[in-house]
């Protein structure tokens, strides 16, 4: 009998040792976030250009703009993550301003007008959910959107899954978004008394304006039946440690956009129609016309070596065709250079090349007869290159603090985009990553 009793008494203590175990491994494994984090982030960006799509292929291209978001992540529990952005961005725009160049003074492509189009205002809101698996070897997640401006509205849902494996050496993963968008189409000035029920010259625009050039203004113009578009894509990634100092990465992604893919108040000039002007702009021949199907496929890989504790070089490369005619080759590679515990430098060079679309054409060279065109140069042919440079701090005991938040780190970058066919921008960004205590 106390043999017996012995026997019970040894079992019973391995089996509470083994639930303590079991236990304090679920209580002590590490959280996906550990505490709620905060980043602020916010851009200046500014073009120029000679070549705007609004004004038929010419005209200034001028814009700038500012943008200001807030990402939220906030840790539910141990394994759920929810994220929330919510973003603003407001533009200044010359090429824009003249959808409607009649506004005030004598019109010119090359010049702002003080009309409505001159300026707006898009908002974003998305939510990110995350589910983490106990061995954190599988991870869901799941998002939704909504964004808005004057003349576009959009819906998005979508979500992935990720894989690890091979003591997380090796990941796979698969995303998939939908996008439900509207536009509330807006027309060139000129072309808007040529609308369905409209009285063509007979309208006051041109009673009060003289025509000069060709003085029988004719344009081809019927408004879109159908203002959705919808695009649905489909992104299978794969990465792997290669080295301890060495990862790469391959991606796909597809996309499939059904719809008004048209932009309603960018212009054509068309070669064989005569021209004709109102003060120093040329009055629209047509708008722009696309299919209403795109079909696009992207394939991308990533190297990023570890050379030692101060270089780091990560490389890029993606080749990207559609049903329209493009092809195109992105290439890049950052040199991330740690000079303190705190500080990094990250300077940076992106290369881009691409074919036009079979329906891309300059300023009039579009022909009446044709069933599509666009004088959008960002559907034409040409190359672009990128210098950049940044600068971020870190700080992993978050010292300095804002209420109940320290700043883990700052980032501070620039990049100046440069293409052949005389377009410019440049954009300055800033982000501030804060932790809650």
């Amino acid at each position: 009998m106390k043999k017996l009793i012995l026997v019970l008494f040894v079992c019973a203590v391995a089996n509470v040792f083994s639930q303590s175990q079991q236990d304090t491994s679920t209580i002590y494994k590490k959280r996906v976030l550990e505490t709620t984090e905060v980043d602020f982030l916010t851009s200046y960006y500014s073009q120029d250009g000679d070549n705007a799509a609004v004004s038929g292929g010419i005209g200034t291209e001028e814009l700038t703009d500012v943008t200001g978001a807030f990402v939220v992540s906030i840790p539910l529990n141990d394994d759920d993550v929810l994220t929330i952005d919510a973003g603003v961005s407001a533009y200044t725009s010359a090429s824009s301003s003249n959808v409607g160049p009649f506004d005030d003074g004598p019109a010119d492509p090359f010049q702002a007008s003080s009309g409505a189009s001159s300026s707006d205002l898009w908002a974003n809101l998305t939510g990110f959910y995350s589910h983490s698996s106990d061995d954190r070897n599988d991870i869901w997640s799941a998002k939704a959107s909504v964004s808005s401006e004057y003349d576009y509205f959009s819906l998005g849902v979508g979500g992935s899954y990720t894989k690890l494996f091979n003591e997380k050496n090796t990941e796979i993963s698969i995303n998939g978004n939908v996008f439900l968008d509207t536009w509330n189409a807006i027309y060139p000035t000129e072309l808007r008394p040529f609308a369905e029920g409209g009285n063509g010259l007979n309208n006051g625009f041109f009673t009060q304006n003289t025509i000069t050039g060709n003085t029988n203004y004719n344009p081809r113009f019927v408004e879109f039946a159908d203002e959705k578009r919808n695009s649905y894509s489909l992104g299978i990634g794969l990465s792997q440690i290669l080295h301890k100092n060495v990862q790469g990465s391959l991606a796909v992604d597809v996309i499939q956009q059904e719809g008004l893919l048209s932009t309603p108040f960018q212009r054509v000039y068309f070669a064989d129609v005569a021209d004709s002007f109102i003060d120093n702009f040329q009055l629209a021949d047509a708008i722009e016309r696309l299919p209403d199907t795109r079909f696009k496929v992207a394939f991308g890989g990533r190297l990023n070596w570890y050379l030692n504790e101060r270089f780091t070089v990560r490389t890029f490369y993606r080749y990207y065709f559609d049903d329209w005619g493009i092809t195109s080759h992105t290439a890049s590679v950052e040199v991330p250079v740690k000079i303190s515990d705190k500080f990094t430098l990250y300077p940076s060079y992106r290369f881009y090349n691409q074919t036009a679309a079979d329906y891309f054409r300059p300023y009039e060279k579009a022909l009446s007869t044709d069933e599509f065109y666009t004088s959008d140069y960002d559907l034409s042919e040409y190359s672009a290159n990128q210098l950049g440079f940044g600068v971020s701090y870190t700080d992993i005991f978050a010292k300095m603090h804002i209420w109940q938040f320290g700043l883990k780190s700052i980032d501070l970058k620039f990049y100046q985009y440069d293409r052949d066919t005389s377009f410019t921008s440049s954009i300055l960004t800033a982000g501030f990553k804060f932790v809650k205590d």
